[in-house]
């Protein structure tokens, strides 16, 4: 069915937007996780989600939230990143918190370790008028961890309750 399709594909295009505009940018803005969080809820009141793992996805964010803050106030991430993972656990739930924070180590710490070796090469002037390369370069810039957090969550999406709950329709064609 085409809602199938089009709901399966919410969460993926949500993704590729957060981390292209952290990307580009370097913030993942307020309104992007609030399509985040007003999506999951759409598609969980659709596919008659039952409260009770309603309410486990919405506790499974909270602690996401708490420990992602926490790494906010420690420097480790920016504030969008904090919100956009409590947005994917969401989504994701508790049963694919491990793997999907394995996932999102793994690549943030490739991510991270390719940025620094990257800035240790001069930038050739034809790409510093490329704002966001120019940006990325900068040694005084973070890491648009956006794009790890974005990724991994697309790696786990295929095993979680929405896209299963949207899976049997879409297989109908």
């Amino acid at each position: 069915m085409i809602t199938s399709a089009i709901a399966l594909l919410i969460f993926p295009a949500l993704m590729v937007y957060a981390a292209s505009s952290d990307l580009l940018t370097m913030r993942i803005s307020n309104l992007l996780v609030l399509i985040v969080f007003a999506g999951f809820f759409i598609l969980a009141l659709f596919v008659r989600m039952p409260a009770d793992q309603l309410i486990a996805h919405l506790v499974c964010s909270v602690l996401v939230l708490l420990v992602a803050f926490a790494f906010f106030a420690f420097g480790w991430i920016g504030g969008g990143d904090a919100k956009l993972a409590a947005g994917i656990a969401l989504w994701l739930g508790a049963g694919l918190m491990l793997p999907y924070a394995v996932y999102a180590g793994l690549l943030g710490g490739a991510l991270t370790l390719v940025l620094l070796a990257m800035r240790k090469w001069p930038l050739p002037q034809r790409l510093r008028r490329i704002t966001w390369i120019d940006r990325l370069h900068d040694t005084k810039q973070g890491v648009p961890y956006g794009i790890a957090l974005a990724a991994a969550a697309m790696l786990v999406y295929s095993q979680s309750t929405i896209y299963q709950a949207f899976l049997p329709g879409f297989q109908q064609f």
